[in-house]
């Protein structure tokens, strides 16, 4: 997968209609998240679509985290936040600016609030996780 840098490189040149194909683009490519793990528990609360996240543990301790949305869009979201923290340490996720990261692309303004509202919850969530197994 492309470098976040990389991604906003090509975004910033993009209008409003090939963004959000783009966006589409890498919600698609977002590895496969299983059925079974879709449930109650990984529920995203505070977000206008349907949103799970399920974190993993790799044997060298750093995280891995499985997505998905119902809606298009929102999986692009969820792809892009997870180019922040995907497979890193516990300690470096919560060392990582993720908003800041994030804050090139100006979601809030190029999006409708419906569509950026859960986007502090996944943050929060995947914080939490990282939290829980730092250190």
């Amino acid at each position: 997968m492309t470098d976040l840098a990389d991604l906003h490189a090509e975004y910033e040149f993009l209008d409003a209609d090939d963004r959000y194909r783009l966006l589409i683009d890498l919600g698609r490519a977002l590895e496969p998240m299983p059925e079974p793990l879709k449930t109650e528990a990984t529920l995203v609360r505070g977000c206008s679509a349907s949103v799970w996240v399920y974190p993993t543990r790799r044997e060298d301790g750093r995280l891995h985290f499985l997505a998905d949305s119902n809606a298009a869009i929102t999986k692009g979201i969820i792809a892009l936040v997870l180019k922040t923290v995907q497979d890193a340490a516990p300690e470096a996720i919560l060392a990582t600016d993720i908003e800041g990261a994030l804050a090139p692309f100006d979601l809030k303004n190029q999006l409708s609030s419906n569509r950026t509202q859960g986007i502090p919850n996944m943050i929060a969530l995947i914080r939490e996780t990282a939290a829980r197994y730092a250190g």
